[in-house]
């Protein structure tokens, strides 16, 4: 063994016991975090133009179906992005609940915050992150409400304790305590009792329409495959390969 590849070979077995046993270290009485070792290397995949699919849905719904086999819980998590009219952004990780060739729905307070900034700005972005797969599905597009029937049929599925949550938060408003919360929640339990939880007025879905559509799979170096799906005014796809 040359003695550089020594060297890189310490360095390496250092980094790996600092992963193991503890990534802080004490400089002037405090413990900073040592990001330089929280990396790893993408090893699972490729994307390649001969793999993908035509159409991005059916594209999401394989990848998705293959989360849904071995981490189910994890599959319909994402990050929605939205945005005043000036541009201020703001995200928070949500749930999704339908999706097929005519976007992708969640459901929400119309009264919260991103509830309010999808009215002002009917635009949004999804960004899914499958960790166990090493990929990543980034979506944007434009926003609408889902019809009233539609929003009642997945409600009337949510748990009791779920429906009756829905009316007792006024989501992103300022509360005096958690006992406000709890004692709103208690009141509404009483007011349903022995009857049906029907759907707030102000509660519902949204469904983004995507206009564009990027699958990224990680790869040794980080040299990345992105593959950029973006709708034409006709209604067909334009497919891209970007650079990582």
């Amino acid at each position: 063994m040359s003695f550089l590849n020594l060297i890189v070979s310490v360095v390496n077995r250092f980094r790996e016991f600092r992963r193991e046993y503890g990534l802080s270290w004490k400089r002037g009485g405090k413990h900073l975090i040592d990001f330089m070792i929280l990396r790893k290397e993408y090893r699972y995949g490729k994307l390649d133009e001969e793999m993908i699919k035509k159409d991005p849905f059916e594209q999401f719904r394989i990848w998705f179906s293959q989360v849904l086999k071995v981490d189910a819980l994890a599959a319909n998590i994402m990050a929605v992005s939205t945005a005043t009219p000036l541009g201020k952004p703001s995200c928070r990780m949500m749930l999704l609940k339908a999706f097929d060739e005519n976007g992708f729905v969640f459901y929400t307070n119309f009264q919260s915050r991103k509830g309010l900034e999808l009215t002002q700005n009917p635009q949004a972005a999804l960004v899914f992150w499958w960790e166990r797969f090493e990929r990543q599905v980034r979506i944007e597009g434009k926003i609408e409400k889902v019809s009233l029937e539609e929003s009642d049929l997945y409600f009337n599925s949510r748990p009791r304790s779920s429906q009756i949550a829905s009316w007792t938060s006024s989501q992103s408003r300022v509360i005096v305590n958690r006992q406000e919360l709890e004692r709103n929640f208690n009141r509404y339990q009483e007011e349903f009792q022995n009857k049906a939880v029907t759907r707030p007025a102000g509660w519902g879905g949204y469904r983004l329409h995507p206009t564009v559509m990027e699958f990224w799979q990680g790869r040794l170096n980080r040299l990345h495959d992105r593959i950029r799906y973006e709708r034409l005014p006709h209604g067909n796809w334009k497919i891209e390969r970007l650079s990582p």
